[in-house]
């Protein structure tokens, strides 16, 4: 309960009636949530303004391949990025999908993924994100359930959303490639009654049309995420415009607490599913700021290397991740030996009684972060100095032990899907 007030006692049994626990709220939202910023009405708010605040700035990013090697961080500005989410929304209108359809993304994190969930977010579209998880059949079943009339899918995955047809083409109409379509594949669609295109192509779809962007209010339907549930079939939660920006204005009073905020100079790494609450909110809340959003490459044994690269000021994880660090710096910790391990020992005590007491990172022992802990900071790029752990609880031991060695804030803040996009968070 460290992070929890009591806003109303417990009442026990009595008359029939069963007995009622507290209840608690966070100690940042203790005298209420925070409004939603003016003018924030939805999601399409959060980045058409962003893109009328900083259109020339950095937006998104993937490493360019030279030679069949990647390279550096390559961008997108917000103008440009805007640019082909209005062709993107264009096509899908001239597909007949009108505000409150829905529309299928399936893949890794990539430009491509954002883009199509903002031509959502610009024409009311419902974004269903689709992912293989949740176990055999659950592409199929989202497809059916949510009615997907155009499904968007990484090239690697659009075998996976053959294997659905012909059941599914009782509603989905369209797939698209982010990448290139072969002929067997367009073959194939074509059997079905389903048309397929590139992503280049379908650009051009609706090139000589335009549709005007639709008015949303806050309590319209912004996305659709399925979760296992506990027994059979995933379940659809239905997430409005408003969870998100209340939520958008919830993590920055969070970070207000403790004394930062997010600008448009940060880079985020995407690599955490953005077909999950955590990561999509995360995302909206940097694009909101104005900030760099730079993707890795879908392979977790490239994730070292491509943090390296793209150096990011702000790293976002889940438990499992971060538990896997803190295992991983223990280990290397008692693979140095006696001295170093001693020394490391000494400064993280040091370090830490001192930040108990109410010093600040830079403060609490400059002298050992430059010979000990930045070592650690160097592995997660040197600029990280915030980290953000999300969609459970993260132990204590291994949030005070990052705090310490990362020589950055840790927040933590997890939900159930199942009851929208509530958060809780603690520092």
């Amino acid at each position: 309960m460290r992070y929890l007030i009591e806003v109303e006692k417990g009442r026990e049994a009595a008359d029939g009636r069963p007995s009622v626990g507290s209840t608690y709220r966070s100690v940042f939202a203790k005298d209420g949530f925070p409004p939603p910023v003016p003018g924030l009405d939805c999601c399409w708010d959060v980045f058409r303004m962003s893109v009328e605040r900083f259109p020339d700035n950095p937006m998104l990013g993937r490493r360019e391949i030279v030679d069949g090697k990647p390279g550096k961080y390559v961008w997108m500005t917000y103008k440009e990025v805007y640019d082909i989410v209005t062709k993107v929304g264009a096509s899908i209108r001239s597909l007949g999908v009108e505000q409150g359809g829905r529309c299928g993304i399936y893949g890794s994190n990539c430009p491509e993924w954002v883009i199509s969930m903002e031509a959502c977010n610009a024409h009311g579209i419902y974004c269903v994100p689709l992912y293989d998880t949740l176990g055999a059949g659950a592409v199929e079943f989202i497809l059916c359930h949510a009615e997907v009339r155009i499904a968007f899918a990484e090239e690697k995955k659009i075998g996976e959303v053959l294997k659905t047809l012909p059941r599914s083409s009782k509603f989905l109409k369209t797939i698209v490639s982010f990448g290139k379509v072969t002929p067997e594949q367009r073959d194939e669609v074509e059997k079905s009654g389903l048309a397929i295109y590139s992503w280049d192509e379908f650009l051009l779809l609706g090139s000589n049309k335009k549709y005007d962007i639709p008015t949303k209010k806050k309590t319209d339907i912004c996305t659709i995420m399925y979760t296992s549930g506990t027994t059979g079939d995933p379940k659809g939660v239905m997430i409005s415009n408003d969870s998100i920006v209340t939520l958008i204005a919830g993590v920055d009073r969070l970070l207000y607490s403790v004394n930062e905020q997010l600008h448009e100079r940060d880079v985020y790494l995407s690599y955490l599913p953005l077909a999950h609450i955590f990561d999509r909110v995360i995302e909206e809340l940097f694009i909101f700021h104005g900030a760099s959003i730079g993707f890795w490459r879908g392979d977790a044994k490239l994730l070292v290397e491509d943090i390296g690269v793209l150096k990011p000021t702000i790293f976002c994880a889940v438990p499992r991740v971060l538990d896997r660090i803190y295992s991983g710096l223990q280990a290397k910790i008692s693979a140095g030996g006696f001295l170093k391990s001693m020394l490391f020992n000494l400064a993280y005590k040091y370090k830490f009684y001192n930040m108990t007491k109410g010093s600040k990172h830079e403060e609490a022992a400059a002298i050992f972060d430059k010979i000990v802990f930045n070592k650690v900071k160097d592995g997660l790029g040197g600029r990280v100095r915030l980290i953000l752990s999300g969609a459970a609880p993260l132990a204590i031991h291994v949030e005070e032990f990052l705090r310490v060695v990362t020589c950055a804030h840790v927040l933590q803040g997890y939900e159930k899907k199942s009851k929208k996009a509530k958060s809780m968070f603690g520092n």
